[in-house]
């Protein structure tokens, strides 16, 4: 990872030599303060570590500080437009805001942000999309990656000046190779950490697909302290899509990675609904906060790829025509039939569990 300054968002280290932490962002009412924590917990044990929260009026202040007061991991109040907004935000006990200068024309206002969170040691993340850039750089550099990231590094001078250190920075385009370029230009002349995502990515599948090339590709350079995988679902899909991306890139491990085989003409079972399912088996043990001691599940096709290509598996599953193995580092446990093969693994599954909850101190 590239060497960042350290901040604390709340308890949260961020940057320096701090794992990469994945944020989501609440699509309930800011109002609801109940409906908010429990999305905000569903998260929470899915694996997310920061929750963002839409601030749009005055009116569900209130609603978030209890929100604040309450929540198990740090709360980012998201503002636009209004500074008193973000005002608000900080009184009300928000870790930290997201702000994008680019679209507060009120300097005076800014300032009085940026004294607020330097005052209270709220953190700032500094946004700046494709359509919220300093009109002085748009200007000097058209629509480019070199326009993002001065205007970054001019509203990071701002809050500076102000007193406040405590800052992040997000440059963000729907465009995957604007987005990219400009936060490996940031990185090399910034030591402020960076939080990766692309806006706008789409829907859980292209969604899914664009992100994991842009952040992955990023996070490979060592660049980026905090992702979001921004998606048109649900805020538990970007969770699993984040750490999906974490987990390949092994940056974190959630619970075993599952590796499958893709069809071909001597598939002799229903793989796709016996990997989907034991995919949804390895998801229901992490929503509920169970561990495995394994690190590789292969769910398998056929003797060509299961078990001696999938041998560096912990344990495993292998389809034959109407039968299949059940089989642990390459080596052949027990022979089922098909219909068995998967309540054969969920049981193995469940006595591993048990044994690690038993070895735990």
């Amino acid at each position: 990872m590239m060497q960042t300054r350290t901040i604390h968002l709340g308890p949260l280290a961020i940057g320096g030599a701090s794992p990469v932490s994945i944020q989501s962002m609440c699509n309930t009412d800011t109002g609801e303060v109940e409906n908010s924590l429990q999305q905000i917990e569903r998260l929470r044990a899915l694996g997310c570590d920061i929750i963002r929260l839409a601030v749009p009026s005055a009116a569900v202040l209130p609603a978030f500080g209890q929100i604040c007061d309450r929540s198990p991991m740090p709360v980012i109040a998201d503002i636009h437009f209004d500074y008193r907004l973000a005002l608000g935000a900080i009184d009300a006990g928000a870790a930290g805001i997201r702000i994008n200068p680019g679209n507060i024309q009120d300097e005076s206002g800014l300032r009085q942000v940026a004294r607020a969170a330097a005052a209270a040691g709220t953190v700032v993340r500094v946004g700046v999309n494709l359509g919220s850039l300093s009109p002085r750089m748009e200007a000097q550099y058209g629509r480019s990656a070199e326009a993002m990231v001065q205007s970054a590094l001019e509203y990071c001078r701002f809050f500076t000046e102000e007193g406040c250190q405590a800052l992040k920075v997000s440059l963000k385009a729907s465009s995957l190779p604007l987005t990219v370029a400009a936060n490996r230009q940031f990185a090399a002349v910034s030591d402020i950490p960076l939080h990766l995502g692309v806006t706008e990515a789409g829907t859980a599948v292209s969604g899914s697909i664009k992100s994991a090339i842009g952040i992955g590709s990023l996070l490979l350079d060592g660049i980026g302290s905090t992702i979001r995988v921004s998606l048109t679902a649900p805020p538990e899909e970007e969770v699993r899509a984040a750490l999906r991306i974490l987990a390949v890139l092994g940056l974190r491990q959630n619970g075993p990675e599952l590796i499958s085989c893709p069809t071909c003409g001597r598939t002799r079972i229903d793989l796709i609904a016996l990997a989907t399912a034991v995919e949804d088996e390895l998801a229901r043990f992490a929503a509920a906060g169970r561990k495995l001691p394994w690190r590789k599940i292969a769910v398998m096709g056929c003797e060509v790829n299961g078990p001696g290509e999938a041998r560096d598996a912990d344990i495993g599953i292998a389809g034959g025509k109407g039968k299949g193995l059940l089989f642990k580092h390459g080596k052949i446990v027990r022979v089922l039939p098909e219909s068995e093969l998967l309540a054969a693994l969920r049981a193995e599954m469940e006595a591993a569990s048990q044994a690690s909850d038993r070895a735990a101190p």
